[in-house]
């Protein structure tokens, strides 16, 4: 497998299947690049988090969880740059710059991501690599609360989302530095 192929590949077709979760933005397009807003501050951006909303949940849901997850940086797992867990079920969305601090936040909490920092953390692939993906995925959860706390890795928070997911919105965008 080449890594052209790689950049293919989607980590979440890889989970067992859940329905569609509707999720839009006014900030990023799926498919679309991100715009300097969104990217992080030591790549020229503003490292702001984008609006997204959601809705059509399954009745059961309990909470919702948010990540980017960019699945072509070069590392065999990939790069966490937001994980907010816990969000009431009853939010129907995240404001833009949401992810400044759990002070931003309409309820949960910051998962440290992979920066090393609990809050959101804008694209910043290496200069002159390929496009990059930044996976935004609202995952409705069937639990409340997912039992974790700031210090559990990115690989605990998506494990514990892959038994947990009722239904899942994605929305891919694109940067290259």
């Amino acid at each position: 497998m080449t890594i052209d192929r790689l950049v293919t590949v989607n980590p979440y077709d890889y989970l067992p299947p859940v329905p569609e979760l509707f999720v839009s933005s006014p900030d990023i397009t799926d498919g679309a690049a991100l715009g300097l807003a969104f990217v992080n501050s030591m790549a020229g951006g503003g490292n702001e988090s984008p609006a997204l909303a959601w809705s059509g949940a399954p009745e059961a849901t309990l909470s919702y969880a948010v990540t980017c997850f960019d699945p072509d940086a070069p590392t065999p797992s990939g790069f966490w740059h937001w994980l907010v867990v816990d969000i009431p079920a009853a939010v129907p969305g995240l404001a833009r710059g949401a992810g400044a601090s759990d002070a931003t936040l309409p309820g949960g909490f910051h998962i440290r991501h992979d920066l090393g920092a609990c809050d959101y953390a804008g694209a910043a692939p290496p200069k002159g690599d390929r496009v990059h993906r930044y996976m935004f995925v609202v995952h409705a959860v069937d639990v409340p609360t997912l039992g974790v706390d700031q210090t559990a890795s990115p690989a605990m928070v998506s494990f514990n989302l892959a038994f947990h997911t009722l239904a899942r919105g994605i929305i891919t965008a694109t940067y290259q530095n």
